[in-house]
């Protein structure tokens, strides 16, 4: 019944920018798109060398989103930030796909559009029987969703289909109940309207199924079927969902990506999904991608499907001819290393444009294929318990378990409570917004999409448990690139207006449990620390001589599935001098 509704609801609209304009050296594309409030019109110019031009416009309504504006309160003596490391970037609106806090509020949201939806069934069932299946899919949905919204939302194809319901079907759905009155339920969607996401939302929850998909090496169908590790809200994809997905790499020229999932999406219709979809669209898009990469045999043989199947399709007709014209040039040049370079071209790709070199060996020790400590340096790790001179700890001792010898980094079990755990996230939540990064040429600071998170800042007076520490959460795709948690000599104004000197130290307290990903790893060390609620790890970033340790660079991995939650808490110079005296040697430990 879903495949059939989400089928119905994508057949109301009209294609749209960004279905394939396939390659014909008769014309060039020219894709022009306008906004306006209540609607988006594009228009396709296909324009040939005799300068002749011939378009078509296509248009959707759609509605112009509110956006949540979420009060902040930057302080600069003591903090808590909380990330949502998530997916994305969206500088339009408030990032609903990078907050766990907001998806599970969306949820709410969703469910009571559901009951809203029902109200209005019940008055003209005999007209809108499909309206009718829509709301009792998504009752049984947000029902079960609502029960565990975290966890629910944790799984990322549901992220990704929430996404897409708000930004997309929904409106579809509006658009039908508006031929006949419904003073109640289009009130009702209209006052919810303002919290939906929008197309980036919608586009960035795509992208993080994309990039869980690279990190963690997983093929479409895994993805697809929801057979992911520790899952306990399985959704399948359908195949307008993959479609979908595959759509979206297609506008970011992603062929790779393309290719997968019109292929995943050419499957399931196969195997006998109910859908409305056309085998000839994805066939469209199928066959490009393949081009694009090299399979050009492969993007032809497709071409000649597509042509079985609609033989009145103009721009597949000359594909076909192109097509052939070019594998005929690449077997005169000869065919060696030109199929089967699809991978390795969109690795190379994302090389080339990726900031962080150690894209590769992070993506590993995400993977858990971290360097093996050899026995000898492993002997050198220890189980013990902390007393120190502290009265409390002499009485109730903590659990200290070395993590890594070099840099030393340790871990202290049961450090936070539950109850301490879910007050700090309390005071954090209201106050989330996207993490941004300083634009090394303008210093403006802006978004990345390396660094996909929200912040919330408190300060010590507001709570008791408040104390120079940062809150951060992590959640479908979240991320945090590979860095440093202190000053480089580069950087020497770094922390001078705190007055605080550099970072010393710091601890890194998880405050949850993660199903799959979401590891602390040591891009230069191989060392990699997985998340235990109530735990809390500790290193040193600078030598005793105020040297910074280079080998303490780290990074955040995606989660996979689940919620992750830290609090950092940064040591700084200023009133350590005789808890740690300088050294003479530069790197001592």
């Amino acid at each position: 019944m879903g495949a059939v509704l989400s089928s119905w609801v994508y057949n109301l609209l009209n294609v749209e920018a960004g279905e394939p304009a396939l390659y014909n050296p008769n014309y060039i594309l020219i894709l022009d798109c306008c906004s306006a409030e209540r609607s988006r019109t594009c228009k396709l110019v296909f324009k040939d060398p005799g300068d002749h031009r011939r378009s078509e416009t296509r248009s959707k309504c759609t509605y112009s989103l509110g956006n949540l504006r979420l009060r902040m309160q930057v302080c600069s003596v003591c903090c808590v930030v909380l990330m949502v490391l998530q997916l994305q970037p969206s500088s339009a609106h408030n990032d609903f796909f990078t907050s766990i806090g907001q998806m599970t509020d969306l949820l709410y949201t969703e469910k009571d559009l559901v009951a809203s939806l029902k109200d209005y069934i019940k008055a003209e069932e005999s007209k809108l029987e499909q309206v009718k299946r829509w709301a009792e899919m998504l009752d049984s949905l947000t029902t079960t969703a609502t029960q565990d919204p975290e966890a629910f939302v944790g799984h990322p194809v549901n992220a990704f289909k929430l996404m897409k319901r708000l930004n997309t079907e929904w409106g579809n759905v509006e658009s039908l109940v508006l031929k006949d009155t419904s003073n109640g339920f289009i009130s009702n969607l209209t006052v919810q309207r303002q919290y939906f996401p929008g197309d980036e939302d919608q586009i960035g929850a795509a992208k993080a199924l994309l990039r869980l998909q690279d990190t963690y090496e997983l093929d479409s169908n895994t993805i697809s079927t929801g057979n992911l590790p520790g899952v306990r809200y399985k959704n399948p994809m359908t195949v307008e969902d993959c479609f979908e997905l595959g759509k979206i790499a297609y506008t970011e020229a992603d062929y790779y990506h393309t290719r997968l999932w019109m292929s995943q999406a050419l499957r399931q219709l196969e195997e006998g999904e109910e859908t409305s979809m056309e085998k000839v669209t994805i066939l469209d898009y199928l066959s490009y991608s393949l081009y694009q990469q090299g399979e050009i045999e492969r993007a032809l043989d497709y071409t000649k499907h597509l042509l079985q199947l609609d033989p009145h399709h103009e721009r597949s007709k000359g594909n076909l001819i192109y097509f052939e014209q070019q594998l005929e040039k690449q077997r005169k040049v000869g065919p060696a290393g030109q199929e089967g370079r699809s991978k390795e071209e969109a690795e190379a790709k994302r090389e080339q444009t990726d900031p962080h070199p150690e894209r590769k060996k992070y993506e590993q020790l995400c993977r858990g294929e971290g360097v093996k400590l050899t026995p000898r340096r492993q002997s050198r790790l220890f189980c013990r318990y902390y007393r120190s001179q502290n009265p409390f700890y002499l009485l109730a001792p903590v659990k200290q378990e070395d993590e890594w010898d070099r840099p030393y980094i340790v871990r202290y079990h049961n450090i936070i409570s539950h109850s301490e755990i879910e007050k700090v996230k309390e005071l954090a939540l209201p106050r989330l917004r996207r993490a941004t990064i300083s634009n090394p040429i303008t210093g403006v600071l802006e978004t990345a999409h390396y660094r996909i998170s929200k912040s919330a800042w408190l300060t010590e007076y507001e709570h008791p448990l408040l104390s120079n520490c940062r809150l951060q959460t992590m959640a479908l795709g979240g991320q945090y690139e590979p860095h440093f948690d202190f000053g480089r000599k580069d950087e020497p104004d770094a922390f001078k207006e705190l007055g605080t000197g550099n970072r010393i130290a710091t601890w890194l307290f998880y405050m949850s449990d993660v199903s799959a990903g979401g590891a602390t790893v040591f891009t230069d060390v191989g060392a990699a620390v997985w998340p235990k609620k109530g735990t809390a790890v500790f290193w040193y970033n600078l030598f005793p001589s105020g040297e910074g340790d280079y080998s303490t660079r780290h990074a955040a991995c995606p989660v996979l599935v689940g919620n992750k939650w830290v609090s950092n808490k940064w040591i700084h110079e200023r009133g350590q001098e005789f808890r740690r005296p300088c050294s003479l040697g530069e790197v001592d430990r």
